[in-house]
Protein backbone atom coordinates (compact mmCIF):
# COMPACT_ATOMS: atom_id res chain seq x y z
CA UNK A 1 0.00 0.00 0.00
CA UNK A 2 1.54 3.66 -0.94
CA UNK A 3 1.51 6.53 1.55
CA UNK A 4 -1.39 7.98 0.02
CA UNK A 5 -3.35 5.33 0.08
CA UNK A 6 -2.04 4.69 3.78
CA UNK A 7 -3.56 8.03 4.41
CA UNK A 8 -6.82 7.33 2.71
CA UNK A 9 -7.26 3.88 4.71
CA UNK A 10 -9.72 5.44 7.60
CA UNK A 11 -12.06 6.49 5.46
CA UNK A 12 -12.05 4.06 3.26
CA UNK A 13 -12.19 1.63 5.95
CA UNK A 14 -15.32 3.88 7.18
CA UNK A 15 -16.77 3.57 4.37
CA UNK A 16 -17.24 -0.42 4.15
CA UNK A 17 -18.45 -0.34 7.41
CA UNK A 18 -21.63 1.85 6.80
CA UNK A 19 -22.03 -0.36 4.06
CA UNK A 20 -22.18 -2.35 6.61
CA UNK A 21 -24.43 -1.14 8.91
CA UNK A 22 -25.83 2.11 7.79
CA UNK A 23 -24.68 5.62 8.92
CA UNK A 24 -23.53 5.56 12.51
CA UNK A 25 -23.65 8.31 14.79
CA UNK A 26 -21.91 11.61 14.00
CA UNK A 27 -19.63 10.73 17.34
CA UNK A 28 -18.50 7.22 16.60
CA UNK A 29 -18.09 8.22 13.05
CA UNK A 30 -15.68 10.74 14.47
CA UNK A 31 -14.37 8.20 16.71
CA UNK A 32 -13.08 5.64 13.72
CA UNK A 33 -11.81 8.56 11.64
CA UNK A 34 -9.59 10.02 14.24
CA UNK A 35 -8.58 6.76 16.16
CA UNK A 36 -6.94 4.17 13.39
CA UNK A 37 -7.27 0.69 13.88
CA UNK A 38 -3.62 0.50 12.11
CA UNK A 39 -1.98 2.27 15.14
CA UNK A 40 -3.62 -1.22 17.30
CA UNK A 41 -2.48 -4.35 15.06
CA UNK A 42 0.95 -5.14 15.77
CA UNK A 43 3.83 -5.17 13.19
CA UNK A 44 2.88 -9.28 12.62
CA UNK A 45 -0.98 -10.63 12.15
CA UNK A 46 -1.85 -13.54 11.17
CA UNK A 47 -3.74 -14.30 8.19
CA UNK A 48 -5.52 -17.78 8.36
CA UNK A 49 -4.67 -20.32 6.08
CA UNK A 50 -7.85 -21.51 4.43
CA UNK A 51 -11.46 -21.07 5.11
CA UNK A 52 -13.17 -23.20 7.95
CA UNK A 53 -9.39 -24.19 8.95
CA UNK A 54 -7.95 -23.45 12.10
CA UNK A 55 -4.49 -22.80 11.64
CA UNK A 56 -3.12 -19.29 10.46
CA UNK A 57 0.29 -17.75 9.52
CA UNK A 58 2.60 -14.74 10.47
CA UNK A 59 2.50 -11.98 7.77
CA UNK A 60 5.05 -9.53 8.68
CA UNK A 61 4.53 -6.10 7.92
CA UNK A 62 8.47 -5.51 7.46
CA UNK A 63 8.56 -8.29 4.63
CA UNK A 64 4.53 -8.26 2.88
CA UNK A 65 3.44 -4.51 3.91
CA UNK A 66 0.87 -4.74 1.12
CA UNK A 67 -0.66 -7.63 2.93
CA UNK A 68 -0.19 -6.39 6.37
CA UNK A 69 -2.10 -3.36 5.16
CA UNK A 70 -4.84 -5.13 3.48
CA UNK A 71 -5.58 -7.60 6.16
CA UNK A 72 -5.47 -3.99 8.65
CA UNK A 73 -7.84 -2.03 6.51
CA UNK A 74 -9.99 -4.54 5.77
CA UNK A 75 -13.38 -5.48 7.07
CA UNK A 76 -12.37 -8.55 9.05
CA UNK A 77 -10.81 -9.49 12.41
CA UNK A 78 -7.25 -9.47 12.60
CA UNK A 79 -5.67 -11.97 14.65
CA UNK A 80 -3.18 -10.47 16.63
CA UNK A 81 -2.21 -13.34 19.04
CA UNK A 82 -2.45 -17.32 18.61
CA UNK A 83 -2.37 -20.53 20.75
CA UNK A 84 -2.67 -17.95 24.26
CA UNK A 85 0.88 -16.60 22.78
CA UNK A 86 2.53 -20.07 23.81
CA UNK A 87 4.85 -21.60 21.54
CA UNK A 88 3.17 -25.14 19.95
CA UNK A 89 2.60 -28.63 20.70
CA UNK A 90 3.40 -31.01 18.19
CA UNK A 91 0.92 -30.78 15.46
CA UNK A 92 -0.63 -28.08 17.16
CA UNK A 93 -2.41 -25.48 14.91
CA UNK A 94 -2.21 -21.42 15.55
CA UNK A 95 -5.82 -21.69 16.37
CA UNK A 96 -5.89 -17.64 17.16
CA UNK A 97 -6.31 -16.34 20.94
CA UNK A 98 -6.70 -12.31 20.10
CA UNK A 99 -7.94 -10.15 17.59
CA UNK A 100 -8.36 -6.69 16.53
CA UNK A 101 -12.05 -7.30 15.88
CA UNK A 102 -13.94 -6.77 12.97
CA UNK A 103 -14.37 -3.67 11.98
CA UNK A 104 -18.20 -3.54 11.29
CA UNK A 105 -19.15 -5.74 14.07
CA UNK A 106 -17.18 -3.14 15.92
CA UNK A 107 -19.54 -0.56 15.08
CA UNK A 108 -22.81 -2.03 15.24
CA UNK A 109 -21.78 -3.21 18.68
CA UNK A 110 -20.82 -0.01 19.91
CA UNK A 111 -23.89 1.61 18.62
CA UNK A 112 -25.82 -1.03 20.27
CA UNK A 113 -24.37 -0.11 23.78
CA UNK A 114 -25.80 3.00 23.99
CA UNK A 115 -23.89 5.51 25.48
CA UNK A 116 -24.45 9.27 26.41
CA UNK A 117 -21.94 11.52 28.28
CA UNK A 118 -20.90 10.12 31.12
CA UNK A 119 -21.51 7.07 31.27
CA UNK A 120 -18.63 4.99 32.53
CA UNK A 121 -18.09 1.83 30.43
CA UNK A 122 -16.61 -1.69 31.36
CA UNK A 123 -15.19 -3.67 28.50
CA UNK A 124 -14.39 -6.90 28.62
CA UNK A 125 -11.40 -8.01 26.41
CA UNK A 126 -9.11 -5.54 25.83
CA UNK A 127 -6.88 -7.62 22.91
CA UNK A 128 -5.35 -4.77 20.73
CA UNK A 129 -6.59 -2.12 23.08
CA UNK A 130 -8.83 -0.63 19.43
CA UNK A 131 -12.06 -0.79 20.96
CA UNK A 132 -11.43 0.65 24.24
CA UNK A 133 -10.01 3.78 22.09
CA UNK A 134 -12.82 4.40 20.06
CA UNK A 135 -14.64 4.18 23.81
CA UNK A 136 -11.85 6.51 25.00
CA UNK A 137 -11.85 8.83 22.70
CA UNK A 138 -16.14 9.09 22.89
CA UNK A 139 -16.54 9.10 26.74
CA UNK A 140 -12.76 10.30 27.91
CA UNK A 141 -9.89 8.77 29.84
CA UNK A 142 -11.63 8.81 32.99
CA UNK A 143 -14.86 6.99 32.01
CA UNK A 144 -13.00 4.03 30.55
CA UNK A 145 -12.35 1.06 32.27
CA UNK A 146 -11.07 -2.10 29.73
CA UNK A 147 -9.74 -5.62 31.42
CA UNK A 148 -7.73 -7.83 29.93
CA UNK A 149 -6.29 -11.46 30.85
CA UNK A 150 -3.35 -11.44 29.10
CA UNK A 151 -0.38 -9.50 30.51
CA UNK A 152 1.30 -8.81 27.56
CA UNK A 153 -1.61 -8.17 25.58
CA UNK A 154 -2.60 -5.79 28.19
CA UNK A 155 0.58 -4.04 28.39
CA UNK A 156 1.03 -3.52 24.54
CA UNK A 157 -2.57 -1.78 24.31
CA UNK A 158 -1.75 0.33 27.15
CA UNK A 159 1.42 1.76 25.23
CA UNK A 160 -0.64 1.90 21.88
CA UNK A 161 -3.43 3.78 23.75
CA UNK A 162 -0.96 6.20 25.50
CA UNK A 163 0.64 7.02 22.20
CA UNK A 164 -2.31 7.96 21.15
CA UNK A 165 -3.10 10.63 23.59
CA UNK A 166 -5.91 8.09 24.94
CA UNK A 167 -5.31 7.22 29.03
CA UNK A 168 -8.61 4.44 30.00
CA UNK A 169 -7.45 2.32 32.78
CA UNK A 170 -5.93 -0.94 31.41
CA UNK A 171 -6.21 -3.99 34.00
CA UNK A 172 -4.47 -7.10 33.87
CA UNK A 173 -6.82 -9.51 35.06
CA UNK A 174 -9.88 -12.23 34.80
CA UNK A 175 -12.78 -10.51 32.88
CA UNK A 176 -15.34 -13.13 34.25
CA UNK A 177 -14.58 -10.88 37.53
CA UNK A 178 -15.42 -7.64 36.00
CA UNK A 179 -13.37 -5.00 37.71
CA UNK A 180 -15.08 -3.88 41.31
CA UNK A 181 -12.90 -1.50 42.01
CA UNK A 182 -13.88 0.77 39.25
CA UNK A 183 -17.88 -0.29 39.89
CA UNK A 184 -20.64 0.44 39.45
CA UNK A 185 -20.51 0.68 35.69
CA UNK A 186 -23.47 1.94 33.30
CA UNK A 187 -22.30 0.24 30.60
CA UNK A 188 -20.29 -3.10 30.65
CA UNK A 189 -19.24 -4.71 26.63
CA UNK A 190 -18.05 -7.84 25.77
CA UNK A 191 -15.49 -8.64 23.22
CA UNK A 192 -15.12 -11.97 23.81
CA UNK A 193 -18.22 -14.73 23.69
CA UNK A 194 -19.24 -15.99 27.08
CA UNK A 195 -21.57 -19.07 27.54
CA UNK A 196 -23.43 -17.50 30.49
CA UNK A 197 -23.36 -14.25 32.10
CA UNK A 198 -21.13 -13.54 35.16
CA UNK A 199 -22.50 -12.56 38.14
CA UNK A 200 -19.95 -9.68 38.69
CA UNK A 201 -21.10 -8.14 35.69
CA UNK A 202 -24.80 -7.86 37.19
CA UNK A 203 -23.46 -6.99 40.40
CA UNK A 204 -21.16 -4.18 38.71
CA UNK A 205 -23.92 -2.80 36.54
CA UNK A 206 -25.99 0.12 37.71
CA UNK A 207 -30.08 -1.10 37.51
CA UNK A 208 -30.96 -0.59 34.20
CA UNK A 209 -27.88 0.05 32.84
CA UNK A 210 -26.64 -1.77 29.91
CA UNK A 211 -24.93 -4.90 29.38
CA UNK A 212 -23.93 -5.85 25.27
CA UNK A 213 -22.00 -9.07 24.75
CA UNK A 214 -21.24 -11.54 22.32
CA UNK A 215 -23.05 -14.93 23.19
CA UNK A 216 -21.39 -18.44 22.47
CA UNK A 217 -23.57 -21.63 23.41
CA UNK A 218 -21.29 -25.19 23.40
CA UNK A 219 -22.79 -25.93 19.99
CA UNK A 220 -21.53 -22.58 18.08
CA UNK A 221 -20.52 -18.96 18.82
CA UNK A 222 -22.84 -15.98 17.53
CA UNK A 223 -24.80 -12.62 17.82
CA UNK A 224 -25.00 -10.86 20.78
CA UNK A 225 -26.85 -10.38 23.80
CA UNK A 226 -28.44 -7.24 25.33
CA UNK A 227 -29.48 -7.29 29.16
CA UNK A 228 -30.74 -4.64 31.30
CA UNK A 229 -30.35 -5.80 35.42
CA UNK A 230 -33.21 -5.01 37.30
CA UNK A 231 -33.03 -4.04 41.40
CA UNK A 232 -33.05 -7.46 42.22
CA UNK A 233 -29.94 -8.52 41.53
CA UNK A 234 -31.32 -10.48 37.98
CA UNK A 235 -31.11 -9.38 34.37
CA UNK A 236 -33.36 -9.99 31.19
CA UNK A 237 -32.88 -8.78 27.87
CA UNK A 238 -32.57 -10.29 24.05
CA UNK A 239 -30.31 -11.98 21.60
CA UNK A 240 -28.99 -9.68 18.23
CA UNK A 241 -27.53 -10.94 15.51
CA UNK A 242 -23.95 -9.95 15.10
CA UNK A 243 -20.48 -11.86 14.58
CA UNK A 244 -18.54 -14.57 16.42
CA UNK A 245 -15.89 -13.77 18.81
CA UNK A 246 -13.56 -15.82 20.55
CA UNK A 247 -14.64 -16.96 23.97
CA UNK A 248 -13.48 -16.19 27.64
CA UNK A 249 -10.87 -18.63 28.26
CA UNK A 250 -12.72 -19.49 31.53
CA UNK A 251 -15.85 -20.13 29.26
CA UNK A 252 -13.46 -22.46 26.87
CA UNK A 253 -14.05 -26.70 25.92
CA UNK A 254 -11.62 -28.42 27.56
CA UNK A 255 -11.74 -30.99 25.05
CA UNK A 256 -9.45 -31.28 22.16
CA UNK A 257 -9.40 -34.97 20.89
CA UNK A 258 -13.03 -35.78 20.76
CA UNK A 259 -12.55 -39.15 19.89
CA UNK A 260 -10.03 -40.06 22.58
CA UNK A 261 -11.54 -38.03 25.18
CA UNK A 262 -15.67 -38.62 25.04
CA UNK A 263 -15.14 -42.54 23.72
CA UNK A 264 -13.85 -44.98 26.34
CA UNK A 265 -12.67 -48.89 25.41
CA UNK A 266 -15.92 -51.13 25.34
CA UNK A 267 -18.14 -48.38 24.52
CA UNK A 268 -20.54 -50.19 22.22
CA UNK A 269 -23.19 -48.13 20.73
CA UNK A 270 -26.71 -48.01 19.15
CA UNK A 271 -26.81 -47.92 15.72
CA UNK A 272 -29.57 -46.94 13.23
CA UNK A 273 -30.34 -44.12 10.63
CA UNK A 274 -31.54 -41.01 9.87
CA UNK A 275 -32.80 -38.94 7.01
CA UNK A 276 -31.89 -35.41 8.40
CA UNK A 277 -28.71 -34.19 6.79
CA UNK A 278 -25.74 -33.44 9.23
CA UNK A 279 -25.07 -30.35 7.05
CA UNK A 280 -28.58 -28.73 8.19
CA UNK A 281 -27.83 -28.51 11.59
CA UNK A 282 -23.78 -28.26 11.73
CA UNK A 283 -23.08 -27.37 7.99
CA UNK A 284 -22.27 -23.79 8.30
CA UNK A 285 -25.79 -21.88 8.83
CA UNK A 286 -24.93 -19.52 11.29
CA UNK A 287 -28.63 -18.72 12.23
CA UNK A 288 -29.58 -22.19 12.61
CA UNK A 289 -26.63 -23.21 14.48
CA UNK A 290 -27.30 -20.38 16.61
CA UNK A 291 -30.90 -21.56 17.56
CA UNK A 292 -29.89 -24.99 17.67
CA UNK A 293 -27.02 -23.88 20.25
CA UNK A 294 -29.71 -22.39 22.42
CA UNK A 295 -32.44 -25.44 22.25
CA UNK A 296 -29.63 -27.42 23.04
CA UNK A 297 -27.87 -26.72 26.14
CA UNK A 298 -24.69 -28.11 26.74
CA UNK A 299 -24.12 -29.98 23.60
CA UNK A 300 -20.91 -29.87 21.12
CA UNK A 301 -20.42 -30.92 17.77
CA UNK A 302 -17.13 -31.33 15.43
CA UNK A 303 -16.62 -32.37 11.86
CA UNK A 304 -14.15 -35.21 11.25
CA UNK A 305 -13.39 -34.87 7.45
CA UNK A 306 -10.64 -36.91 7.44
CA UNK A 307 -11.03 -41.13 8.14
CA UNK A 308 -8.13 -43.33 8.84
CA UNK A 309 -7.72 -45.61 6.17
CA UNK A 310 -10.30 -48.52 6.43
CA UNK A 311 -13.01 -46.46 7.90
CA UNK A 312 -16.17 -46.41 6.47
CA UNK A 313 -17.21 -42.97 5.99
CA UNK A 314 -16.03 -39.98 4.10
CA UNK A 315 -17.49 -37.25 6.58
CA UNK A 316 -18.54 -37.80 10.00
CA UNK A 317 -20.08 -35.37 12.27
CA UNK A 318 -19.46 -35.60 16.02
CA UNK A 319 -22.23 -34.73 19.23
CA UNK A 320 -21.24 -34.61 22.73
CA UNK A 321 -22.32 -33.14 26.07
CA UNK A 322 -20.33 -31.46 28.46
CA UNK A 323 -20.56 -33.96 30.79
CA UNK A 324 -18.92 -36.53 28.97
CA UNK A 325 -21.49 -39.21 29.34
CA UNK A 326 -22.98 -39.32 25.96
CA UNK A 327 -21.94 -38.98 21.96
CA UNK A 328 -23.25 -39.77 18.53
CA UNK A 329 -22.04 -39.42 15.11
CA UNK A 330 -23.55 -39.23 11.75
CA UNK A 331 -21.86 -40.36 8.45
CA UNK A 332 -21.54 -39.73 5.13
CA UNK A 333 -20.85 -42.56 3.43
CA UNK A 334 -19.85 -40.86 -0.22
CA UNK A 335 -22.81 -42.10 -1.63
CA UNK A 336 -26.35 -41.63 -0.14
CA UNK A 337 -27.26 -37.62 0.18
CA UNK A 338 -30.73 -38.71 1.92
CA UNK A 339 -29.87 -41.40 4.40
CA UNK A 340 -27.00 -41.49 7.18
CA UNK A 341 -25.99 -44.09 9.30
CA UNK A 342 -25.86 -42.96 13.30
CA UNK A 343 -24.39 -44.48 16.23
CA UNK A 344 -25.54 -43.12 19.58
CA UNK A 345 -24.12 -43.97 23.43
CA UNK A 346 -24.75 -43.29 26.94
CA UNK A 347 -27.37 -42.37 28.82
CA UNK A 348 -29.05 -39.24 26.41
CA UNK A 349 -29.23 -40.08 22.70
CA UNK A 350 -27.95 -37.12 21.79
CA UNK A 351 -29.17 -37.05 18.05
CA UNK A 352 -32.58 -38.17 19.04
CA UNK A 353 -32.21 -34.98 20.70
CA UNK A 354 -31.06 -32.71 17.98
CA UNK A 355 -33.69 -34.19 15.53
CA UNK A 356 -36.55 -33.15 18.24
CA UNK A 357 -34.88 -29.49 18.37
CA UNK A 358 -34.69 -29.37 14.53
CA UNK A 359 -38.65 -30.24 14.42
CA UNK A 360 -39.86 -28.07 17.01
CA UNK A 361 -37.89 -25.22 15.41
CA UNK A 362 -39.33 -25.79 11.72
CA UNK A 363 -42.83 -26.78 13.01
CA UNK A 364 -42.46 -23.70 14.67
CA UNK A 365 -41.87 -21.63 11.86
CA UNK A 366 -38.14 -21.14 12.81
CA UNK A 367 -38.34 -18.22 14.30
CA UNK A 368 -35.32 -16.38 14.21
CA UNK A 369 -31.84 -15.85 16.81
CA UNK A 370 -33.52 -12.48 17.89
CA UNK A 371 -37.09 -13.85 18.66
CA UNK A 372 -35.05 -15.66 22.17
CA UNK A 373 -34.19 -14.06 25.13
CA UNK A 374 -32.78 -14.50 28.41
CA UNK A 375 -33.33 -14.45 31.98
CA UNK A 376 -30.54 -14.15 34.48
CA UNK A 377 -32.11 -14.45 38.15
CA UNK A 378 -30.89 -13.68 41.36
CA UNK A 379 -29.66 -16.77 42.52
CA UNK A 380 -27.59 -17.02 39.00
CA UNK A 381 -29.93 -19.33 37.23
CA UNK A 382 -30.35 -18.75 33.37
CA UNK A 383 -33.25 -19.26 31.20
CA UNK A 384 -33.35 -19.10 27.75
CA UNK A 385 -37.07 -18.63 26.13
CA UNK A 386 -38.46 -18.11 22.89
CA UNK A 387 -41.40 -15.38 21.80
CA UNK A 388 -41.60 -14.22 25.61
CA UNK A 389 -40.43 -15.30 29.03
CA UNK A 390 -43.61 -16.83 29.54
CA UNK A 391 -42.66 -19.14 26.00
CA UNK A 392 -40.86 -22.38 26.01
CA UNK A 393 -37.22 -22.19 27.71
CA UNK A 394 -34.13 -23.72 28.33
CA UNK A 395 -31.51 -23.22 30.73
CA UNK A 396 -28.14 -22.06 30.42
CA UNK A 397 -25.37 -24.82 31.57
CA UNK A 398 -23.90 -23.41 34.95
CA UNK A 399 -19.86 -22.77 34.70
CA UNK A 400 -17.96 -25.75 33.52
Amino acid sequence: MTSEAAERAPAGLLRLVEQATGPLPDRWREAFEQVPRAAFAPNVVWVQLADGLPDHVPCDRATDPERWAAEVWSDVPVVIQVRDGRDPEPGEPAWPSSSVSQPSIVAATLVALDVADGHRVLEIGTGGGWNAGLLTHRLGDANVVTVEVDPGLAAAARTRLDTLGLHPTVVTGDGADGWAAGAPYDRIIGTCSVTRVPAAWIRQTTPDGLIVTPWATSWTAYGNVVLTPDHRGGARGRFTHGGAFMTMRRHRSRVRDVAATVVRPGDVPDTGTTTLSPWDVAGGDRHAEAVLGLMLPGLRTHWNDDPEPGDDFRSRLWIWDDALTSWATIDYDGRQLDTFGVRQHGPRRLWDETVAAWTGWTTAGRPAFDAFGLDVAADGTQTVWCGDPDGPSWPVPTDR
